[in-house]
């Protein structure tokens, strides 16, 4: 199997790696990224606000994207969110030039947008729970369609990422 490929069965790369790679490995300190993330972010918040029926699957999906896209936009403001998911040794390792990437493709760079703004329809879809506890007749909360349109949208995602990815120099 070739070096550096990434794939379950190779022994150096855990879980834990392919988590960070999806959802922390594109963290670095870029403020014209973060910028798109807030407008991105403030569009699918607008689209759940203006919204007429707030409460169905697709505004909720729109809603919840919002909160992922802008928490990424501040993860992207941030000067210290480089070094997310490295360990201490790999931290000291980093040089001012090493710490500098270069942007990924368009397609790639939309990819990731697709993948963190279904992260949150994926992951904050509990967060409906709490509003059927604050608002009684809202007892039938779309947990499914949503969670299923998150899941279907991070997919798409992660297989347009991993379609457009620059391959590896070692294949």
């Amino acid at each position: 199997m070739a070096e550096g490929c990434r794939t379950w069965d190779n022994a150096g790369v855990s879980l834990r790696d392919i988590l960070l790679e999806n959802f922390a490995g594109d963290l670095e300190y870029h403020p014209r990224r973060a910028l798109v993330y807030f407008v991105l972010a403030a569009a699918a918040a607008s689209f759940w606000i203006f919204s007429t029926a707030k409460f169905t699957a697709t505004p909720l999906v729109f809603a919840l994207g919002s909160i992922t896209l802008a928490g990424k936009g501040v993860f992207l403001l941030r000067k210290s969110s480089e070094a997310i998911g490295l360990t201490l040794t790999e931290q000291n390792e980093l040089s001012e030039l090493a710490r500098r990437k270069s942007l990924p493709s368009l397609p790639n760079q939309a990819a990731q947008i697709v993948q963190d703004f279904a992260t949150g329809s994926l992951f904050l879809w509990p967060l409906f729970n709490i509003g059927t506890d604050v608002d009684r007749p809202w007892s039938n909360a779309p947990r499914l369609p949503v969670f299923l349109t998150g899941l279907v949208l991070f997919s798409l995602g992660w297989l347009i990422r991993r379609l457009t990815a620059n391959p590896s120099p070692h294949e």
